[in-house]
């Protein structure tokens, strides 16, 4: 694995019981860029990030991965290492504790961070207090970032739907990752909200050089954010490129809309429709 690759993914498949989801799929993630999955529901990318995320052991194939102490295998890590590894993400169903603050939310963002034993956070002790120190800063830094200042003391569970999915970016950068897994950020979002987001995931890349992995069906999301785009479909791959050069695939066209066929005898419908 080069030095510009953060994460490379060869030959993964995953079955479970007889149905493939992800069949023989393959991809590097570069150091610095925005990665997106796209593809209709069911083409297996949820399950990519599930497998990244160690929720899933693939079948077959490895993801190496640059970590902090050079490039490992991550299909060899426990679930529970992969956030201490640079790892975080955000997941498509918000996944808070909705009876904590926002504040709280973000500070159990910090836990990875935490180098405090049992008795020291018991006595409150000077290393303890400078811990919560650090990480109330590093969570204020995050809020400004966001935008999040006048939601810091709400209970997530009053707080609008739009806002719950920033806060959980927002828990998600507390852990200070390197590479950071959206998915579906923009589900749920107003055409405003989508857009904010837009701006978020390339300040996010550009302002705190973290590389992003994103899973996303909003195509003008995508094709705003993305520095690269991977198809898939029904498992499989269909094409690798730059957002302009995937949708114009024919592979893709035919997976999203039918056959190319199909599209250019739509197109014709339509500019009759619009000249009658």
């Amino acid at each position: 694995m080069t030095d510009d690759i953060l994460l490379s993914a060869q030959n993964l498949s995953v079955r479970f019981g007889g149905v493939l989801a992800v069949n023989n799929v393959s991809f590097d993630v570069k150091r610095g860029e925005v990665f997106t999955l796209i593809g209709p529901n069911g083409a297996g990318k949820t399950t990519v990030f599930n497998l990244i995320s160690r929720i899933y052991t693939p079948t077959t194939g490895t993801i190496d991965y640059a970590g902090p102490d050079g490039t490992l295998k991550l299909t060899e890590q426990p679930p529970h290492r992969i956030a201490r590894l640079g790892i975080a993400r955000t997941f498509q169903n918000i996944e808070l504790f909705e009876h904590a603050t926002v504040l709280q939310n973000l500070l159990i963002g910090r836990h990875t961070h935490r180098r405090t034993g049992l008795w020291s956070e018991l006595l409150f002790t000077g290393k303890t207090r400078a811990a919560e120190i650090e990480a109330r800063a590093k969570v204020e830094q995050v809020i400004d970032f966001l935008d999040l200042q006048h939601h810091r003391e709400s209970l997530v569970a009053g707080l609008p739907y739009g806002v719950r999915k920033v806060v959980e970016l927002a828990r998600a950068l507390c852990t200070e990752p390197k590479l950071l897994l959206l998915d579906e950020p923009s589900s749920g979002l107003n055409v405003e909200e989508t857009e904010d987001m837009a701006f978020w995931i390339a300040d996010i890349k550009n302002d705190l050089g973290i590389t992003v992995l994103m899973v996303e069906h909003d195509m003008s999301l995508v094709s705003k954010v993305s520095d690269r785009v991977l198809a898939m479909s029904m498992g499989e791959e269909l094409a690798t490129g730059t957002p302009a050069e995937v949708q114009n695939h024919p592979g893709v066209i035919e997976a999203y809309l039918g056959t190319v066929d199909d599209v250019s005898s739509l197109r014709r419908e339509n500019q009759a429709e619009v000249q009658a």
